[in-house]
């Protein structure tokens, strides 16, 4: 198989274990903060009631999702190690005591070799942090935040109720501990220009966050981003405008940088646009052509030195 012109979490994690790792999707039955009132109500303008929760919790334990899971990725992927992934909501907005009965039924499963926390840089303090440090010293912790934007009028344009100083403290408070980090950053969000979202690439070099996670924004039933797209105030970006920027974006990255995702993953039943967004493997095969294609590779056009963002 021809190598990407990026580091992939795939190779990564291949070159770290040694074999085939998987990440496990897991709902512990978390929320967010930002929409029960801690924070604000409604959340952020493209995030439903739903969220990224599968809604699992209600029905299956943590162990009982990774043994089925297991199950499925051994068959398709080959996989032999497993990353339990805490993907819904927010999985550090608890209680520690209940983050620590979670973080360790997770890790109970032999194959079961780290954690990828999702979670918003203001859902974590020194408390957890250190706990997690702890976790870290025989399991690989990998810090995934919401950011976003770099652009503290976009972050209160999407309602995300938290500014850039928050997640540059959590992301050093992070490296100061030895947990990996991931930030997670959305292109095309309203009001912004190419070079306000490949400003946000910039931003993530000069944070020296381990890896990330690019999404493009879709329209998702039921959400506020719905009402905007609905009355004409908000335009998706079309493929052909959301493959170069994903790929003159990843070029401005360190070599270093593990890119976990370049695309989004909409659920079928609750996307309105755009459709070509549903086409993950496609648009995955068109960032890689158009890379190849403009002899374009990770860390060609970052600067020697990074500056400071204005932000």
């Amino acid at each position: 198989m021809e190598q990407k012109p990026y580091l992939d979490l795939n190779t990564f994690l291949r070159r770290r274990f040694g074999c085939r790792v998987q990440k496990i999707s897991l709902d512990a039955g978390l929320g967010c903060p930002n929409r029960d009132g801690s924070r604000g109500w409604n959340g952020c303008i493209f995030c439903n009631e739903r969220g990224s929760g599968t809604g699992l919790a209600a029905t299956q334990s943590l162990t009982e999702q990774i043994r089925f899971a297991k199950s499925f990725l051994a068959r398709r992927y080959k996989a032999r190690k497993f990353l339990g992934y805490f993907q819904s909501f927010s999985n550090t907005y608890a209680p520690l005591p209940v983050l620590r009965e979670l973080y360790s039924e997770a890790l109970t499963d032999p194959d079961v070799v780290g954690l990828c926390i999702g979670t918003r840089p203001d859902c974590v303090d020194q408390e957890k942090l250190d706990y997690l440090a702890d976790l870290a010293q025989h399991n690989l912790i990998w810090m995934e935040y919401g950011l976003q934007s770099v652009y503290e009028e976009t972050l209160t344009a999407i309602n995300r109720g938290h500014g850039v100083k928050v997640f540059r403290e959590a992301v050093r408070r992070s490296r100061e501990r030895g947990l990996l980090t991931c930030a997670h950053v959305v292109l095309g969000l309203p009001g912004e220009s190419r070079e306000d979202m490949l400003q946000t690439a910039r931003f993530l070099a000069e944070q020296q966050v381990d890896a990330v996670k690019i999404h493009g924004l879709y329209v998702v039933r039921g959400t506020r981003l719905h009402e905007l797209y609905a009355n004409g105030r908000y335009r998706c970006l079309e493929r052909e405008e959301y493959v170069p920027l994903v790929g003159e974006f990843i070029s401005r990255l360190p070599s270093g940088m593990v890119v976990q995702r370049v695309t989004g993953d909409p659920h079928p039943g609750e996307l309105v646009a755009p459709e070509w967004m549903l086409e993950k493997r496609h648009n995955l095969r068109e960032i890689l052509k158009y890379m190849r294609e403009q002899d374009l590779r990770q860390g060609q056009m970052a600067p020697a030195a990074w500056k400071e963002v204005n932000v």
